[in-house]
């Protein structure tokens, strides 16, 4: 019985963030097949802990660090490198109503372009709007790696999308409209 009310509550907590962690890992590597692959195994990984996970006070943040991590993993792997290597500009799938395709379309391409750790704390600090602190918590890095990490990315997508008027700042497109609209925990407010 006790296996089956697990299972239960495992079931509703992917159920329930699901969608959300798709987003996420489709930022991170720009592609919604492996974004799907992605969110697979980082829930194999969460099912496989889930008896010690279930007590855990943030599981929201420990299921982004999961996901995190398994897709830094991929690119250091060599069958990472080999499909970086292969990826060609396949046609996104249709963005939200009411958003501007092309500019999401190029603001896609630019986060693809960046590097696994820049495109990781980008995604974490402007997507799923985690302070420094826990930007840095979910790549078990040092919060001055997090802070040039960002800015280098941003950095890049600003030179990508042609906004290099530092005097007359234009901001990027803001990743924070493609944010789910349930709060997620562990979120900053």
């Amino acid at each position: 019985m006790a296996k089956q009310t697990r299972d239960a509550e495992f079931t509703e907590f992917v159920a329930a963030r699901a969608p959300w962690l798709r987003k996420v890992a489709y930022l991170l590597c720009g592609d919604w097949h492996r974004a799907d692959d992605l969110v697979q195994e980082s829930v194999t990984k969460l099912y496989v802990r889930w008896s010690r996970l279930s007590r855990l006070e943030n599981l929201d943040g420990y299921a982004r660090t999961v996901l995190v991590n398994t897709f830094l993993a991929e690119q250091r792997s060599p069958w990472g490198r080999w499909a970086a290597r292969r990826r060609t500009g396949a046609v996104p799938e249709p963005a939200a109503a009411g958003t501007d395709l092309d500019l999401s379309v190029d603001l896609r391409r630019a986060l693809a372009a960046l590097p696994p750790r820049q495109r990781a704390t980008v995604v974490l600090r402007h997507y799923c709007d985690l302070t420094v602190e826990q930007t840095a918590a979910a790549l078990g890095c040092s919060t001055g790696n997090v802070k040039s990490q960002t800015s280098r990315g941003l950095d890049a997508l600003r030179r990508s999308l042609g906004q290099q008027d530092r005097q007359h700042r234009t901001d990027l497109p803001n990743l924070r409209d493609l944010r789910p609209a349930v709060p997620v925990e562990g979120a900053a407010s």
